[in-house]
């Protein structure tokens, strides 16, 4: 069964384990159309900036998984900064990468970063490998990172599918509200069938059905109005059918994951290795500066709050208020102790005779 240009899916291909194919004309119709939405709806961000280096699209590509561009686009920019090229990164102890790895969330990702970096510097004479092949063989890096590192940054024929990418594939071509939980192969093989053959074409229809996925086809309210192809849509064409399930967003407060979270924000604020009764003894008054200010104390923007004889009260170190908010979770021992073991465990700290520091 082939679909035409308008012709709509039917339920029973809605359904089926393998989507059923898409007719050429109908394919190159979708490849130019969402192609030229993108060209002229796109965002713009840095790293697909015409003078963006493999390196940058690599370091975006790691940060983007399971973070919004929002969070990223910041701390991108700070990477980028600080080690433009992987060798510089690869100087630094691991640790330096997780501490800038700021508040974007499983900073098992940073130390994945340094790693790459480390290998990319060692043996490929600083260049990021500009296949899918060799990226692979980077640690850390997964099928997904390579296929968009070697299609966005080196401009190579790969199929790139993404959480966004799935679900415009899913509506667009299939019929279905969303795609699987997880990824299957059979989305994996309309995804391969969906490409287009011309190498620089396919970039872009990868750049476009993923820029499609975050700003139009959204998982939760769809814009269909503003969508290209919404004509061609085969889920409005089957009348929108709903999801066969109810998308679960993952648990935070009172999970391990934040009590994680939160000993890593003292660890990156602290100058030095902290003592282990600091996370679970009372939070640290206030740092307090005991001499007489000898000038007019400074306004409230400083941060510095006149006291009684001239003393000066400066307001919380950030490391301070790390660690307040860390006991503001009220956290049990037990799973304190195992959030500090697990990180130990994965090499995000390391555990100095009782004291716990970035590695």
């Amino acid at each position: 069964m082939t679909l035409s240009p308008t012709a709509p899916a039917s339920r029973a291909a809605v359904g089926s384990a393998t989507p059923p194919p898409v007719d050429r004309q109908r394919l190159e119709h979708l490849h130019h159309t969402v192609s030229g939405w993108f060209t002229a709806e796109s965002r713009d961000l840095p790293w697909r900036d015409p003078d963006r280096t493999p390196w940058g699209v690599l370091v975006s590509e790691v940060m983007l998984q399971q973070t919004p561009v929002v969070r990223v686009l910041p701390v991108w920019h700070e990477w980028m900064e600080r080690w433009p090229e992987p060798a510089l990164l690869a100087a630094e102890p691991p640790g330096e990468a997780v501490r800038a790895w700021g508040r974007l969330g499983y900073p098992r990702r940073a130390l994945r970063l340094h790693a790459a970096a480390t290998v990319i510097a060692a043996e490929h004479g600083g260049r990021v490998p500009d296949t899918e092949e060799g990226l692979l063989a980077l640690p850390g890096v997964g099928s997904y990172t390579a296929a968009a590192v070697a299609a966005f940054a080196f401009g190579r024929r790969a199929t790139v599918v993404d959480t966004n990418i799935r679900r415009v594939h899913a509506r667009l071509v299939g019929g279905e509200a969303l795609p699987a939980p997880a990824l299957t192969a059979a989305e994996q093989r309309r995804a391969a069938e969906l490409l287009p053959e011309d190498a620089a074409l396919s970039v872009a229809w990868n750049a476009s059905t993923m820029e499609l996925g975050a700003l139009v086809c959204t998982a939760r309210s769809p814009r269909c109005a503003e969508c290209p192809v919404a004509a061609d849509c085969a889920w409005r064409a089957a009348g929108e059918p709903p999801p066969s399930y109810t998308p679960k967003g993952q648990a935070w407060h009172g999970t391990d994951r934040q009590v994680r979270g939160a000993v890593m924000a003292v660890l990156r604020a602290a100058e030095h290795p902290v003592a282990l009764e600091l996370f679970t003894g009372p939070a640290p008054e206030p740092e307090l500066v005991s001499e007489t200010a000898p000038e007019p104390v400074p306004g409230p923007g400083a941060g510095l709050v006149s006291g009684p004889g001239g003393a000066v009260s400066r307001a919380r170190s950030p490391h301070a208020m790390a660690l307040a908010r860390l006991h503001a979770l009220r956290t049990g021992p037990e799973q304190l102790e195992r959030a500090i073991a697990g990180l130990v465990a994965d090499g995000l700290a390391v555990d100095d005779g009782g004291r716990l520091a970035l590695p």
